[in-house]
């Protein structure tokens, strides 16, 4: 098979096209014949060694990718449900494989898109995320119908689920907020956004508005800012650290005192405690992309270009998702 392989971390030039035997799925797990692989901040963090001291997390050399979609290949054994040549999404797993043209993933972590229609390089960019956005704001934060929303990054990968997700929650009210760079993007989206505004202009930029939920996948200063904010008792959810601030602090007096929950949700460490949110969450995400909630840009790069479609996402070039085909 046709894999992308990280022989050392390191910058996006560690990034290698190989070829590699095809893997066979063992008991519980399916083989997917990968036709589009999804390139998050987290395959970047990877390559770049920030989780090489981490057990359980990849060293080189490794294929990798989280996301992909494509069509059945074969059946591990006691695996159901499924047919050869099926059409579907597989959900993040253990952080490795997806840059691949062969895929093995349990069979818990396969979602089925065959009855709704779903192009397949959207179905890659926007499902698992939307999946983890549907997970994050019901069993995480708990946003409930009238409530008002904020999400920060609007036009990021994952951030750019959680518009369509929240309007099918029935939220009330959806801002987003982009950096100055990103305002004319923003201007032309498709994402069921009410309003966005610059995250620079905060908090002026919203007037005096006030939200029960906040969802940020960029942290640093602009998680604190966030504080102020809220609604009175609103969620703070935290969901990323695109800023690469890793030594920020929230301070607590401030929480206490607005009588705030702040909450963080990481997919790897959530999803498998509750496995059962998979399935409604399944549902709720492939309806609402169907719909046309979830319409995130998309640029599809093949395998052979992988280095630039990392560079793309280190220098913030990139308005919604980058897609690799073998």
């Amino acid at each position: 098979m046709k894999a992308v392989q990280v022989t050392r971390f390191g910058d996006p030039s560690v990034l290698t096209l190989v070829d590699l035997p095809d893997p066979e799925p063992g008991p519980g797990q399916v083989a997917i014949d990968v036709t589009h692989a999804a390139v998050g901040l987290i395959d970047l963090h990877a390559r770049q060694g920030l989780y090489k001291d981490r057990e359980g997390l990849p060293q080189p050399p490794y294929v990798p990718g989280l996301e992909v979609a494509g069509t059945v290949r074969a059946l591990g054994e006691g695996v159901s449900g499924f047919t050869v040549g099926e059409k579907v999404v597989a959900l993040p797993g253990n952080g490795t494989g997806g840059y691949a043209s062969v895929f093995i993933s349990q069979q818990d972590r396969v979602i089925s898109t065959e009855a709704y229609g779903i192009d397949p390089a959207l179905a890659v960019a926007a499902v698992p995320n939307a999946i983890m956005a549907h997970i994050a704001l019901t069993g995480a934060i708990h946003l409930a119908a009238g409530e008002s929303v904020l999400v920060h990054g609007a036009l990021g990968a994952f951030a750019a689920t959680f518009p369509g997700i929240a309007r099918q929650l029935g939220a009330s009210r959806i801002v987003g907020t982009v950096r100055t760079a990103r305002t004319g993007a923003a201007a032309a989206t498709k994402l069921p956004y009410d309003a966005v505004v610059d995250s620079d202009d905060l908090p002026g930029a919203l007037g005096q508005e006030k939200f029960d939920v906040i969802v940020d996948p960029v942290g640093g200063t602009l998680r604190t800012q966030s504080l102020d904010l809220l609604a009175p008792s609103g969620r703070l959810l935290l969901v990323g650290n695109a800023s690469g601030d890793w030594e920020h602090t929230i301070p607590s007096n401030a929480m206490w005192y607005g009588n705030t929950v702040v909450a963080g949700f990481n997919a790897g460490g959530y999803i498998p405690a509750h496995p059962e949110t998979i399935p409604p969450a399944a549902r709720a995400a492939l309806e609402a992309v169907a719909a046309g909630l979830i319409e995130p840009d998309i640029e599809i790069l093949p395998f052979a270009d992988a280095a630039t479609a990392h560079e793309k996402l280190e220098n913030h070039s990139v308005n919604g998702r980058v897609v690799l085909v073998p």
